[in-house]
């Protein structure tokens, strides 16, 4: 049986076992890595910002002064400094606006109206053609639209730790997702990618 990430955590912190903190990277660098390459589509920006994150993982364990306290959420916390470390550069790049909350116009609930947490589940999305096309235009979503389902599709996390990552509330983190899917099957449509665009209206419904 696998050991969890707080007892590779605890590893880690009580008996500086490096093996520990190894075993935690790599089970997770895929999930953060395709994050950060989502954000900034550039390999060697998101390498640099990956061994900027685990540099400050790594610093911020090692001062032990309450920097990780979330028990059982330390991919969150690892994300959250992902994040800071994507949106700093991004800010630096004069890429990334801070955004206001917006929530759905009619006010609704959405916890019965979001996609799996893996909504390109269709087979056919993972044509090597489709993929492209999909990593192509998620680019052109806005940034917190995009940044919501890289979240969800690249970690899994929940909506409500994304909600708590982000600083925004559920709904509106729902909210965002439910329009970057919107958005993106619109631009199937005007793209023609029929196929593509049937297949969104069909991804399963799972709330959060």
């Amino acid at each position: 049986m696998q050991p969890s990430d707080e007892e590779l955590v605890k590893a880690y912190l009580e008996e500086n076992d490096q093996q520990a903190f190894r075993t935690l990277v790599e089970r997770h660098q895929e999930k953060i890595f395709g994050y950060l390459m989502g954000m900034v589509k550039n390999r060697a920006v998101a390498n640099d910002l990956f061994q900027e994150t685990f540099l400050r993982v790594v610093s911020a364990m090692q001062e032990r002064r309450g920097s990780y306290t979330h028990q059982g959420q330390w991919l969150s916390w690892v994300m959250r400094i992902a994040r800071n470390a994507a949106i700093d550069h991004m800010r630096k790049q004069k890429k990334w606006a801070d955004v206001s909350n917006e929530d759905d116009e009619e006010g609704r609930d959405f916890w019965d109206t979001v996609p799996d947490s893996r909504p390109f589940a269709d087979e056919d999305l993972h044509h090597e053609e489709q993929k492209e096309w999909l990593e192509e235009h998620i680019q052109e979503l806005p940034p917190e639209q995009r940044e919501v389902l890289l979240l969800r599709q690249e970690t899994d996390l929940t909506f409500r730790e994304i909600s708590e990552l982000t600083d925004v509330s559920i709904n509106t983190a729902l909210g965002r997702m439910r329009y970057a899917l919107k958005n993106l099957r619109k631009m199937m449509e005007e793209s023609g990618k029929t196929s593509l665009a049937e297949s969104a209206d069909s991804w399963p419904e799972k709330g959060p």
